[in-house]
């Protein structure tokens, strides 16, 4: 009988990554190109808006004599004041009018259309409506001037706040309806069932299903159409004439003379025609981004 003797085997050598173990998270890198964009990008976006706000404080004879990126030494409110006693109220009148007017039922609309379009997808007539919408979306507002202004003037309708308000409408019905639609595609139906199980109408699932879980679509949607209503500048001058009709981006023409313009009241009337979007952007801020991030996170 023979026994066999077998040494111990010496453990492998140990290298130094295995003896410390699991490593640690790499370091992120410093994107120094992507920093680098987004401060001159910040420097682009800020630079005119710093300009506009200084210029709109300096006198006009001292406009063309100073630097044009350096402060007044002596800051004027003279130009607001030029612009609030130029019938500025009127226009902001004007201008309030014009983009309720139209912002307002263009959602209401455009919310129940894209209800109707979802949840009667398999019914030919609302596909079909679907594509029309489709359609005005590539239809550009300079192309429609000249027909939209005779028919207008066939209405007569011309040189009135109603000729803003009908167009306003349907150039922002296009936009409103598909992203409407695509956010309540993403209720789940399981909701709309159990809705039609405890009887409810389809009017009652519409307001109280629908519009509840679609509220940042519908806030992005009013904030879009209101910022671009308000901004508007063609069909004011199209289809307004008297200084009565006109809305505050048509009103800086007033500071506009025959021979020169005068650059600070031009930029102090700016400045007053922007305060009222900054402060609707601050209270939809938040709604506004999840309202176009949205499809993103999903």
């Amino acid at each position: 009988m023979t026994t066999t003797l077998t040494k111990p085997q010496r453990p492998g050598k140990v290298s130094p990554h295995e003896r410390r173990g699991p490593s640690r998270p790499a370091a992120r890198r410093r994107n120094w190109f992507g920093g680098l964009a987004g401060w001159l990008w910040l420097v682009i976006v800020a630079v005119p808006l710093y300009w506009t706000l200084i210029t709109s404080l300096k006198d006009r004879s001292r406009y063309y004599a100073s630097n044009p990126l350096v402060p007044s030494g002596d800051p004027t409110l003279d130009n607001y004041r030029l612009v609030i006693e130029s019938d500025f109220a009127r226009y902001f009148v004007n201008s309030v009018v014009v983009t309720a007017g139209a912002v307002i039922p263009a959602v209401v609309f455009s919310f129940m259309a894209a209800y109707a379009i979802v949840r009667g997808w398999r019914m030919r007539v609302l596909r079909g409506i679907n594509g029309l919408f489709l359609m005005g979306l590539a239809i550009p507002l300079q192309a429609t001037v000249i027909p939209l202004n005779l028919i207008i003037i066939k209405l007569h309708l011309y040189d009135s706040l109603l000729a803003l308000v009908l167009p306003s409408i349907a150039f922002a019905i296009p936009l409103s309806v598909l992203v409407l639609a695509n956010f309540i595609r993403d209720v789940p139906k399981e909701l709309f069932d159990s809705m039609r199980v405890d009887g409810a109408t389809e009017w009652t699932t519409l307001w109280r299903l629908a519009a509840p879980l679609t509220r940042p679509a519908i806030l992005t949607v009013t904030i879009f159409n209101a910022l671009t209503i308000w901004n508007g500048f063609l069909l004011p001058l199209v289809l307004t004439q008297s200084p009565e009709r006109r809305t505050l981006p048509l009103a800086l023409w007033s500071f506009q003379g025959q021979y020169g313009v005068n650059v600070p009241a031009v930029l102090a009337a700016v400045v007053l025609t922007t305060l009222p979007v900054l402060v609707l952007y601050a209270f939809g801020r938040r709604q506004l981004l999840s309202g176009l991030t949205a499809g993103f996170s999903r």
